[in-house]
Protein backbone atom coordinates (compact mmCIF):
# COMPACT_ATOMS: atom_id res chain seq x y z
CA UNK A 1 0.00 0.00 0.00
CA UNK A 2 1.55 3.65 -0.95
CA UNK A 3 2.83 5.44 1.90
CA UNK A 4 0.93 8.46 1.39
CA UNK A 5 2.97 10.84 3.59
CA UNK A 6 6.15 10.24 1.39
CA UNK A 7 4.64 10.53 -1.77
CA UNK A 8 4.51 13.25 -4.55
CA UNK A 9 1.11 14.21 -5.08
CA UNK A 10 -0.16 14.85 -9.43
CA UNK A 11 -2.88 17.39 -10.15
CA UNK A 12 -4.79 16.09 -12.87
CA UNK A 13 -8.44 16.62 -13.78
CA UNK A 14 -9.18 18.57 -11.09
CA UNK A 15 -8.37 15.70 -8.77
CA UNK A 16 -5.22 14.80 -6.42
CA UNK A 17 -3.42 12.45 -6.97
CA UNK A 18 -0.73 9.58 -5.86
CA UNK A 19 1.00 6.63 -7.38
CA UNK A 20 3.32 4.00 -7.41
CA UNK A 21 4.25 4.61 -11.01
CA UNK A 22 5.92 7.67 -11.35
CA UNK A 23 3.56 10.63 -13.35
CA UNK A 24 6.50 13.03 -15.16
CA UNK A 25 3.34 14.77 -17.65
CA UNK A 26 1.32 15.69 -14.69
CA UNK A 27 1.58 18.93 -12.67
CA UNK A 28 3.55 18.43 -9.06
CA UNK A 29 1.25 20.30 -6.22
CA UNK A 30 2.16 20.78 -2.28
CA UNK A 31 1.35 17.93 -0.62
CA UNK A 32 -0.28 19.61 2.63
CA UNK A 33 -2.31 21.37 0.14
CA UNK A 34 -5.53 19.29 -0.25
CA UNK A 35 -6.60 15.38 0.83
CA UNK A 36 -5.40 12.69 -1.95
CA UNK A 37 -8.44 11.72 -3.61
CA UNK A 38 -7.08 9.04 -6.24
CA UNK A 39 -4.34 6.48 -5.23
CA UNK A 40 -2.52 4.26 -8.22
CA UNK A 41 -0.90 1.06 -7.12
CA UNK A 42 0.79 -1.93 -8.51
CA UNK A 43 -0.21 -4.88 -7.49
CA UNK A 44 -0.80 -8.71 -8.97
CA UNK A 45 -4.40 -9.44 -10.84
CA UNK A 46 -3.37 -12.32 -12.56
CA UNK A 47 -5.83 -14.43 -10.12
CA UNK A 48 -8.34 -12.01 -9.97
CA UNK A 49 -8.58 -11.90 -14.21
CA UNK A 50 -9.71 -15.36 -15.03
CA UNK A 51 -12.36 -15.28 -12.12
CA UNK A 52 -14.10 -12.65 -13.45
CA UNK A 53 -13.53 -12.47 -17.37
CA UNK A 54 -15.28 -14.00 -20.19
CA UNK A 55 -13.51 -15.66 -23.01
CA UNK A 56 -12.22 -13.40 -25.90
CA UNK A 57 -13.30 -10.65 -23.83
CA UNK A 58 -10.99 -7.78 -22.63
CA UNK A 59 -13.13 -5.79 -20.38
CA UNK A 60 -15.49 -6.14 -17.28
CA UNK A 61 -18.12 -3.75 -16.56
CA UNK A 62 -20.01 -3.44 -13.59
CA UNK A 63 -21.04 -0.46 -11.49
CA UNK A 64 -18.26 1.40 -9.61
CA UNK A 65 -15.87 -1.23 -11.31
CA UNK A 66 -13.71 -1.51 -14.53
CA UNK A 67 -11.60 -4.23 -15.55
CA UNK A 68 -9.61 -4.44 -18.27
CA UNK A 69 -6.76 -6.47 -19.96
CA UNK A 70 -3.81 -5.16 -23.05
CA UNK A 71 -2.09 -8.48 -24.21
CA UNK A 72 1.24 -7.76 -23.52
CA UNK A 73 0.85 -4.91 -21.26
CA UNK A 74 -0.87 -5.24 -18.54
CA UNK A 75 -4.19 -5.77 -16.10
CA UNK A 76 -5.99 -3.01 -15.42
CA UNK A 77 -8.85 -2.10 -12.34
CA UNK A 78 -10.95 0.85 -11.68
CA UNK A 79 -12.53 1.23 -8.64
CA UNK A 80 -14.69 3.35 -6.58
CA UNK A 81 -13.84 6.69 -8.11
CA UNK A 82 -10.72 6.76 -6.29
CA UNK A 83 -8.21 3.60 -7.19
CA UNK A 84 -6.45 2.41 -10.02
CA UNK A 85 -4.61 -0.83 -9.92
CA UNK A 86 -2.43 -2.20 -12.59
CA UNK A 87 -0.63 -5.37 -12.72
CA UNK A 88 1.99 -5.23 -15.73
CA UNK A 89 3.86 -8.15 -17.70
CA UNK A 90 7.45 -8.51 -16.73
CA UNK A 91 8.74 -6.90 -20.42
CA UNK A 92 6.29 -3.75 -19.94
CA UNK A 93 7.71 -0.30 -19.78
CA UNK A 94 6.42 2.76 -17.52
CA UNK A 95 5.62 4.82 -20.84
CA UNK A 96 3.15 2.24 -21.51
CA UNK A 97 1.69 1.98 -18.46
CA UNK A 98 1.35 5.92 -18.24
CA UNK A 99 -0.27 5.54 -21.88
CA UNK A 100 -3.15 3.52 -20.12
CA UNK A 101 -3.48 4.81 -16.39
CA UNK A 102 -4.26 8.32 -17.83
CA UNK A 103 -6.22 7.20 -21.00
CA UNK A 104 -8.85 4.71 -20.42
CA UNK A 105 -8.12 4.21 -16.73
CA UNK A 106 -8.92 8.11 -16.22
CA UNK A 107 -11.69 8.15 -18.20
CA UNK A 108 -13.39 5.33 -16.25
CA UNK A 109 -12.41 6.84 -13.25
CA UNK A 110 -14.34 10.10 -13.74
CA UNK A 111 -17.42 8.49 -14.82
CA UNK A 112 -17.32 6.82 -11.64
CA UNK A 113 -17.06 10.54 -10.14
CA UNK A 114 -19.60 11.60 -12.11
CA UNK A 115 -18.28 13.81 -14.07
CA UNK A 116 -18.59 13.78 -17.63
CA UNK A 117 -15.74 12.63 -20.36
CA UNK A 118 -15.62 13.91 -23.66
CA UNK A 119 -12.95 12.47 -25.89
CA UNK A 120 -11.21 15.22 -27.92
CA UNK A 121 -8.86 18.39 -27.19
CA UNK A 122 -10.02 21.61 -25.25
CA UNK A 123 -8.77 24.75 -25.87
CA UNK A 124 -9.34 28.01 -23.91
CA UNK A 125 -10.56 30.87 -25.93
CA UNK A 126 -11.31 34.56 -24.56
CA UNK A 127 -11.90 33.18 -20.88
CA UNK A 128 -14.07 29.96 -22.22
CA UNK A 129 -13.53 26.52 -22.94
CA UNK A 130 -14.08 24.91 -26.48
CA UNK A 131 -14.02 21.43 -26.72
CA UNK A 132 -12.89 19.87 -30.35
CA UNK A 133 -13.98 15.93 -30.23
CA UNK A 134 -14.30 13.42 -33.49
CA UNK A 135 -13.45 9.83 -34.81
CA UNK A 136 -9.56 8.77 -34.40
CA UNK A 137 -7.79 10.37 -36.88
CA UNK A 138 -10.03 13.33 -37.65
CA UNK A 139 -7.24 15.80 -36.66
CA UNK A 140 -8.39 16.95 -33.17
CA UNK A 141 -5.03 17.54 -31.80
CA UNK A 142 -3.81 18.56 -34.52
CA UNK A 143 -6.54 21.66 -35.13
CA UNK A 144 -5.84 22.60 -30.86
CA UNK A 145 -2.47 22.89 -31.77
CA UNK A 146 -3.30 25.27 -34.54
CA UNK A 147 -4.90 27.45 -32.05
CA UNK A 148 -2.00 27.20 -29.55
CA UNK A 149 0.29 28.85 -32.68
CA UNK A 150 -1.72 31.61 -32.45
CA UNK A 151 -0.98 31.97 -28.32
CA UNK A 152 -4.53 30.55 -27.12
CA UNK A 153 -4.00 27.84 -24.12
CA UNK A 154 -4.86 24.26 -24.51
CA UNK A 155 -7.18 22.85 -21.29
CA UNK A 156 -6.65 19.11 -22.01
CA UNK A 157 -5.47 16.65 -25.14
CA UNK A 158 -7.74 13.39 -25.48
CA UNK A 159 -9.97 13.35 -22.00
CA UNK A 160 -11.72 16.14 -21.28
CA UNK A 161 -13.16 16.28 -18.23
CA UNK A 162 -17.02 18.37 -17.38
CA UNK A 163 -18.42 18.86 -14.38
CA UNK A 164 -20.43 21.70 -13.17
CA UNK A 165 -20.32 25.56 -10.88
CA UNK A 166 -23.03 25.64 -8.28
CA UNK A 167 -24.85 27.46 -11.00
CA UNK A 168 -24.98 24.66 -13.24
CA UNK A 169 -23.12 25.84 -15.55
CA UNK A 170 -20.75 23.43 -17.45
CA UNK A 171 -17.31 23.46 -16.39
CA UNK A 172 -13.56 22.17 -17.66
CA UNK A 173 -11.23 21.18 -15.63
CA UNK A 174 -7.58 20.96 -16.92
CA UNK A 175 -5.70 17.96 -17.66
CA UNK A 176 -2.22 18.01 -17.96
CA UNK A 177 0.35 19.71 -20.23
CA UNK A 178 0.86 17.31 -22.92
CA UNK A 179 -0.66 16.96 -26.63
CA UNK A 180 -0.10 13.84 -28.89
CA UNK A 181 0.91 14.67 -32.12
CA UNK A 182 1.35 12.80 -35.42
CA UNK A 183 4.71 13.36 -37.50
CA UNK A 184 3.01 14.85 -40.59
CA UNK A 185 1.38 17.20 -38.04
CA UNK A 186 4.35 18.45 -36.16
CA UNK A 187 6.12 18.56 -39.99
CA UNK A 188 2.99 21.43 -41.15
CA UNK A 189 4.20 23.18 -37.88
CA UNK A 190 8.00 23.23 -38.23
CA UNK A 191 8.32 21.08 -35.39
CA UNK A 192 11.53 18.59 -34.71
CA UNK A 193 10.82 15.06 -34.36
CA UNK A 194 14.08 14.14 -32.49
CA UNK A 195 13.03 16.44 -29.68
CA UNK A 196 9.97 14.75 -28.58
CA UNK A 197 9.38 11.38 -27.20
CA UNK A 198 8.05 8.92 -29.10
CA UNK A 199 4.37 7.49 -28.06
CA UNK A 200 5.30 3.90 -26.60
CA UNK A 201 3.77 1.71 -30.06
CA UNK A 202 3.64 4.21 -32.59
CA UNK A 203 6.87 5.37 -34.10
CA UNK A 204 5.39 8.50 -35.80
CA UNK A 205 2.91 10.19 -32.94
CA UNK A 206 4.81 11.98 -30.18
CA UNK A 207 4.44 13.63 -27.04
CA UNK A 208 4.65 17.17 -27.02
CA UNK A 209 4.55 19.00 -23.56
CA UNK A 210 3.09 22.56 -24.13
CA UNK A 211 3.72 24.01 -20.12
CA UNK A 212 4.16 27.01 -21.48
CA UNK A 213 0.53 27.62 -22.99
CA UNK A 214 -1.55 25.67 -20.46
CA UNK A 215 -4.28 26.83 -19.19
CA UNK A 216 -4.39 25.86 -14.96
CA UNK A 217 -7.76 27.02 -14.39
CA UNK A 218 -10.97 25.69 -14.52
CA UNK A 219 -12.96 28.07 -17.68
CA UNK A 220 -16.49 27.29 -18.75
CA UNK A 221 -17.81 25.14 -21.60
CA UNK A 222 -19.27 27.72 -24.02
CA UNK A 223 -19.34 25.63 -27.68
CA UNK A 224 -18.24 21.50 -28.97
CA UNK A 225 -16.85 21.49 -32.68
CA UNK A 226 -16.99 18.09 -34.00
CA UNK A 227 -14.28 17.23 -36.75
CA UNK A 228 -15.69 15.04 -39.82
CA UNK A 229 -13.12 14.15 -42.39
CA UNK A 230 -14.58 14.46 -45.97
CA UNK A 231 -13.58 13.52 -49.65
CA UNK A 232 -15.30 16.92 -50.99
CA UNK A 233 -12.93 20.08 -51.52
CA UNK A 234 -14.70 22.31 -49.30
CA UNK A 235 -14.87 23.51 -45.66
CA UNK A 236 -18.08 23.61 -43.87
CA UNK A 237 -18.85 24.60 -40.25
CA UNK A 238 -22.64 24.28 -39.47
CA UNK A 239 -24.53 24.36 -35.99
CA UNK A 240 -25.29 20.78 -34.65
CA UNK A 241 -29.35 21.16 -34.02
CA UNK A 242 -32.01 19.16 -31.75
CA UNK A 243 -31.55 16.47 -31.27
CA UNK A 244 -28.64 15.45 -33.46
CA UNK A 245 -26.84 17.58 -30.41
CA UNK A 246 -27.47 14.86 -27.89
CA UNK A 247 -25.84 12.22 -30.27
CA UNK A 248 -22.68 14.07 -30.83
CA UNK A 249 -22.29 14.17 -26.85
CA UNK A 250 -22.90 10.37 -26.82
CA UNK A 251 -20.67 9.63 -29.60
CA UNK A 252 -18.06 11.24 -27.95
CA UNK A 253 -17.78 10.72 -24.87
CA UNK A 254 -14.79 8.80 -23.94
CA UNK A 255 -14.84 5.40 -23.86
CA UNK A 256 -18.85 5.60 -24.41
CA UNK A 257 -19.22 1.59 -24.18
CA UNK A 258 -18.89 2.21 -20.32
CA UNK A 259 -21.90 3.98 -19.60
CA UNK A 260 -24.53 1.22 -20.02
CA UNK A 261 -22.71 -1.90 -18.20
CA UNK A 262 -21.83 1.05 -15.27
CA UNK A 263 -25.12 1.82 -15.29
CA UNK A 264 -24.57 5.39 -16.04
CA UNK A 265 -27.40 5.57 -18.79
CA UNK A 266 -29.49 7.72 -17.05
CA UNK A 267 -26.62 10.03 -15.27
CA UNK A 268 -25.18 10.03 -18.97
CA UNK A 269 -28.79 11.52 -20.45
CA UNK A 270 -29.58 14.14 -17.69
CA UNK A 271 -25.67 15.32 -17.57
CA UNK A 272 -26.04 15.53 -21.40
CA UNK A 273 -29.50 17.82 -21.50
CA UNK A 274 -27.57 19.78 -18.90
CA UNK A 275 -24.97 20.70 -20.99
CA UNK A 276 -26.53 21.54 -24.49
CA UNK A 277 -28.95 24.03 -22.96
CA UNK A 278 -25.94 25.74 -22.02
CA UNK A 279 -23.57 25.56 -25.28
CA UNK A 280 -23.14 25.79 -28.46
CA UNK A 281 -22.68 22.72 -31.43
CA UNK A 282 -20.69 23.11 -34.33
CA UNK A 283 -19.67 20.39 -37.03
CA UNK A 284 -16.78 20.93 -39.06
CA UNK A 285 -16.91 19.07 -42.26
CA UNK A 286 -12.93 19.43 -43.38
CA UNK A 287 -11.30 17.61 -46.99
CA UNK A 288 -8.91 15.17 -46.56
CA UNK A 289 -7.06 16.24 -49.50
CA UNK A 290 -5.21 19.04 -47.81
CA UNK A 291 -3.61 20.16 -44.59
CA UNK A 292 -6.55 22.52 -43.12
CA UNK A 293 -5.86 23.20 -39.36
CA UNK A 294 -4.51 27.08 -39.93
CA UNK A 295 -7.86 27.67 -42.45
CA UNK A 296 -10.48 25.88 -39.65
CA UNK A 297 -8.72 27.83 -36.81
CA UNK A 298 -9.27 31.09 -38.92
CA UNK A 299 -13.25 30.32 -39.72
CA UNK A 300 -13.76 28.89 -35.97
CA UNK A 301 -12.38 31.89 -34.55
CA UNK A 302 -15.37 33.84 -37.37
CA UNK A 303 -17.73 31.52 -36.13
CA UNK A 304 -17.65 32.45 -32.40
CA UNK A 305 -17.58 36.33 -32.96
CA UNK A 306 -20.42 36.49 -35.52
CA UNK A 307 -22.44 33.31 -34.12
CA UNK A 308 -23.92 32.05 -37.44
CA UNK A 309 -23.12 29.33 -39.99
CA UNK A 310 -20.28 29.55 -42.80
CA UNK A 311 -19.60 28.03 -45.53
CA UNK A 312 -16.19 28.47 -47.71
Amino acid sequence: MIDIEKKIVYKVFGLHVVSEIPLPELLVIDEAEEPVEVVIEQADLTALWPDLAETNKHFVIKEDFVMFWIPDIAIFLIQDGNKITFSPVESTGEDQIRLYILGSCMGALLMQRKIFPLHGSAVAIDGKAYAIVGDSGAGKSTLASAFLSRGYQLLSDDVIPVSFSEQNIPIVTPAYPQQKLWLESLEQFGMESAHYRPIFDRETKFAVPVSAQFATEPLPLAGVFELVKTDHHEIVIQPIQKMERFHTLFKHTYRNFFITQSGLMEWHFNTSVKIVNKIDLYQLRRPISRFTAHHLTDLILTALEKGETIYD
